[in-house]
């Protein structure tokens, strides 16, 4: 049986230049696939305590970010701005800010616009579009209109992940038009494994959880909370207040660390690129952090999958051995499936 572990120094060097032709294919995009939905709302803002600076770090390198955006959309952007103010690990990845948003009953015109940007600029990995007021007066069929100019845009691009959004609180409650129009775009996201970045629901719960439906985009509840907790300050949070700026914020980064691939179940020994599976992207990945410079397997001992203290190419050797050549999976020195460092 072949065993790669043995081989010479040569065949060892081969392995390492396919590795690399690997990686040019695997990470010529740096947004990977993801299989589900990603809903960044309320419940996603105390998760960005848990993402690591790798994490960050990738995101900060590698994004590069189309943003359609009015001043209601602005509010994200001074939410980021308000956790770099704090720590200046949080710095901002790339933006390009358009200054129009997805307009009003079935309004298209942000659309030839994010061709034109898009066609010129095959770098950029993700698009987003906010809403100003124009979900609350909308219709069922201009908000399919939205989704469907989404859809299109996302099978002429497929190398971007294209971020869809809620409309922000406007005082009507759950019986009114923007609950209505707003739940079509989260079932639409959900039931097609979209990405979502909700405005509304972050809007309308307070940290402690208590749910505020009926507030409107001033985030009245902010100015009650605050009141009796610290809260952040800002220069000005466009519409509303700078919790509500900040919230956002945090759940900006948590849907980014989420597009870029991050878990928030550890990942298990060989699960280098921590997608929940141990398959040849793993392999590259390490090889990808040794040859090349890339971020390394967070914590690095997950990359260490011979168990010889430190992550380097034996190891990607031991996870090819294991998925072609039926070898010990990976930190199964003796074969008996457990874990043996």
């Amino acid at each position: 049986m072949l065993n790669f572990q043995k081989g010479s120094q040569m065949v060892r060097n081969k392995i390492s230049k396919i590795f690399l032709l690997l990686q040019a294919s695997v990470f010529m995009f740096s947004v990977p696939l993801f299989a589900e939905s990603i809903i960044a709302d309320h419940s996603s803002v105390p998760l960005f305590e848990q993402i690591p600076l790798s994490v960050i770090q990738t995101i900060q390198a590698d994004a590069h970010i189309y943003y359609a955006r009015t001043s209601h959309g602005y509010q994200i952007i001074t939410g980021i701005d308000m956790i770099y103010n704090e720590n200046a690990s949080y710095e901002s990845p790339y933006f390009y800010e358009w200054g129009d948003d997805l307009g009003y009953d079935g309004d298209t015109l942000w659309v030839p616009a994010t061709r034109t940007y898009l066609n010129s600029h095959p770098e950029c990995n993700v698009a987003m579009f906010s809403w100003c007021g124009g979900v609350s007066t909308n219709t069922e069929e201009g908000i399919n209109i939205y989704l469907s100019k989404m859809t299109e845009l996302e099978q002429a691009y497929p190398n971007v992940t294209f971020v869809y959004m809620t409309g922000h609180l406007d005082g009507g409650g759950i019986e009114g038009n923007l609950y209505i129009r707003n739940n079509q775009i989260r079932n639409y996201c959900i039931n097609n494994d979209k990405v979502l970045f909700d405005f509304a629901d972050i809007e309308s719960y307070d940290p402690d959880g208590n749910y505020y439906p009926d507030d409107n985009d001033a985030c009245n509840w902010c100015y009650d909370w605050c009141a009796v907790h610290s809260c952040p300050t800002c220069g000005d949070c466009l519409h509303s207040h700078c919790l509500n700026c900040y919230l956002k914020g945090k759940a900006f980064w948590w849907m980014m660390a989420k597009i870029f691939g991050w878990e928030t179940e550890p990942a298990g020994c060989g699960d280098a690129n921590g997608d929940s599976t141990v398959n040849v992207s793993d392999a590259v990945w390490i090889a990808n952090y040794v040859f090349v410079g890339g971020s390394a397997p967070e914590p690095l001992e997950i990359g260490d999958a011979n168990c010889d203290g430190s992550c380097n190419v034996s190891d990607a050797v031991w996870i090819v051995n294991y998925i072609f050549v039926g070898g010990n999976g990976p930190c199964d020195m003796d074969g008996d499936g457990s874990k043996d460092c």
